[in-house]
């Protein structure tokens, strides 16, 4: 949503971003409280002082980590409208362009999206687990199906993404509604039977836990932090629907149905410390259970649709980026831009998922592997906005660290207590956001070296231009348009096409798509066409990273500025480089086979600026890095 979407469709913008946006939180109190009290790890003993102090720091956890870090704070540094690590990234480096530390700051932004990706397999996991797992609270026969069902549910969710975020939020943003009103219920339930447990309001408990019991707060905020997984996944997801949307919803309802929730548990344990076998469920009615998992499996599946939603908006903006190699895009939205899917990134996601649900095969196990990437990104995140604060907001010094390093002692706190995760399996997403992380250094270096070697072999355009004033080659009619990433320079598909077929036609355009650093171009002028001499004619086309580039539609566009096209009459010319690794090079030869195996396997660029097919000619060549 930008910035003129009108006042009058905020309430329904509001209700989509809640099926899309807070389902990972919101689904949270299936099982956090539990993991604190009875996981794997570190659990705390289940005493009245406990499960105060721990509703005390999970409250003010949310109001500090959610609501003033993310929803208040850090949904302001938007790079015009868009959201997450990668938007966020791009607005930092535009500030700090001539830093010395803009690579460090680079390579941090990519880190921080590399862990995103580790954790988010992890969300669709546990999430749609911990919802079947309550079938067994019905009865215990059910115990053999869960995996299988888990399974189920997620390949249905999996192959709904093709129908857009839009239809996939208008479908579950009621039921979203219903689930965080259902949340509130049973926890008001639950305070009704002992409102003793409101006292967790107060700060005190949660200093008096850190005061009275240092180690065991501690370690208890590696399952805490459970309760925050999703933020980092709804600033991701900003960029589908805008900020106000997500302000509106968070504030207005679901951070009072996820307080009530937990405060209900805790109410329930106070008064019967044997529910913690599943205290989300055990605060139900006994009558409502089977319609409870109903309701939660449905609530997880949308928990998993914030997380892919949000590593859709990442990858998109990473390959505009120059991060990552193409992939097909397709935009299921003619009216938010920002709504894309995905495919080949959907069917990867879904099989690390269901990969991650057959090794775990339990929410408790997953837990001990779940918070520690993405608290990491949290961290990176902090600090890529203190440079927005210094550089774009233009704050002095003392502010910015101030703010910020509040935000960073409480991310240090809760990445310390989830390194105790990684033997437990927390290790898994590490080595995943690291794998994806050595993918995308390795192809944005390999990419500058694959530019640099061309740029050694490149001829500059206005020479070229005049050698073929002063020996004419034979002409051909008709319009070619010749693709390259340097306009100055004479795109080597037309030397090698001079070279090989002895003529040139009658006009030639040096077509050059500059992707910026915003995520959407002033609409107003998308491109410029300047005329250097009768033959041969320059267009440049700027588009943002949030932009699809449909050549066939700009280029009439052309005719505003002199230059009338006819593409029936045009013949688009791409150069198709063949990578030999050498060893011995500026990149290490494993990396080198790497980005050769990812530059051969790369998309189409013909698919991806919609060319068609008939009028693309590919000149190849041999490149050796």
């Amino acid at each position: 949503m930008t910035a003129s979407t009108s006042r009058h469709r905020l309430p329904l913008l509001a209700l989509t971003a809640l099926g899309v946006v807070y389902g990972d939180i919101g689904t949270s109190p299936l099982y956090a409280l539990k993991e604190v009290f009875a996981g794997a790890q570190h659990a705390v003993p289940i005493t009245h002082a406990h499960i105060l102090g721990v509703l005390s720091v999970i409250f003010w956890s949310l109001i500090g980590v959610v609501s003033l870090k993310y929803v208040s704070f850090v949904m302001r540094a938007d790079n015009r409208g868009e959201g997450g690590i990668m938007a966020l990234m791009a607005l930092v480096l535009r500030g700090a362009r001539d830093k010395p530390y803009a690579p460090v700051l680079m390579l941090a932004g990519l880190f921080g999206a590399a862990l995103f990706y580790g954790d988010g397999a992890i969300t669709p996991a546990i999430s749609v687990l911990s919802a079947m797992e309550g079938l067994e609270i019905g009865t215990p026969a059910f115990k053999p199906y869960i995996v299988p069902l888990t399974i189920a549910v997620l390949a249905l969710l999996f192959a709904f993404q093709k129908h857009g975020t839009a239809r996939v939020g208008s479908l579950f943003g009621p039921v979203v509604v219903v689930w965080f009103a259902t949340l509130g219920a049973l926890g008001v339930n639950g305070i009704a039977a002992n409102p003793e447990v409101l006292q967790a309001l107060n700060p005190r408990h949660a200093l008096g836990f850190f005061q009275a019991e240092p180690t065991i707060a501690f370690l208890s905020l590696g399952a805490v932090f459970l309760t925050l997984t999703g933020a980092e996944a709804l600033y991701a997801d900003m960029g589908h629907f805008g900020r106000k949307p997500v302000q509106l919803a968070w504030f207005g309802l679901v951070l009072p149905s996820l307080t009530l929730n937990y405060f209900g548990q805790g109410a329930l344990l106070l008064a019967n410390p044997a529910a913690i076998d599943n205290p989300f469920y055990r605060l139900a009615p006994e009558w409502a259970i089977y319609p409870l998992v109903g309701l939660a499996t449905l609530a997880t599946v949308i928990a998993s649709q914030a997380v892919i939603s949000g590593v859709y908006s990442i990858t998109h903006q990473a390959m505009q980026l120059g991060y990552v190699p193409r992939v097909a895009v397709q935009h299921t939205s003619d009216r938010e831009a920002g709504q894309i899917y995905l495919p080949g990134i959907n069917w990867l996601l879904f099989l690390a998922v269901v990969a991650l649900v057959l090794g775990f095969e339990s929410s408790t196990r997953l837990a001990a592997a779940y918070g520690i990437a993405v608290c990491g990104t949290m961290i990176i995140t902090t600090l890529l906005t203190f440079v927005v604060m210094r550089h774009i907001w233009g704050w002095g010094l003392a502010a910015s660290l101030l703010v910020s390093g509040l935000f960073m002692t409480v991310d240090l706190a809760f990445l310390a207590a989830n390194i105790t995760k990684i033997a437990d399996g927390g290790w898994l997403p590490l080595v995943l956001g690291g794998g994806l992380f050595v993918l995308m250094t390795s192809w944005k270096r390999g990419q500058a070296l694959l530019r640099a070697r061309l740029d050694t072999e490149a001829l500059p355009l206005a020479d070229f231009i005049d050698q073929v004033a002063d020996h004419v080659p034979t002409t051909v009619p008709g319009t070619a348009i010749f693709l390259t990433p340097q306009p100055a320079a004479a795109p080597h598909a037309l030397l090698h096409s001079l070279k090989h077929y002895k003529s040139l036609h009658e006009r030639i355009i040096i077509l050059t798509v500059a992707t910026l650093d915003i995520p959407y171009a002033a609409p107003q002028q998308p491109l410029t066409v300047e005329r250097l001499n009768d033959r041969f004619y320059r267009v440049v086309i700027r588009h943002g990273f949030m932009e699809e580039t449909d050549l066939p539609a700009i280029l009439p566009l052309c005719s505003r500025q002199g230059l009338e096209l006819d593409l029936m009459d045009c013949t688009f010319f791409l150069g198709r480089e063949t990578l030999l690794p050498q060893r011995g090079s500026a990149m290490a030869y494993w990396r080198e086979l790497l980005f050769a195996a990812m530059f051969r396997n790369a998309g189409n660029a013909a698919a991806h600026f919609h060319l068609p097919p008939n009028r693309v000619v590919e000149v190849g060549a041999q490149i050796a890095l």
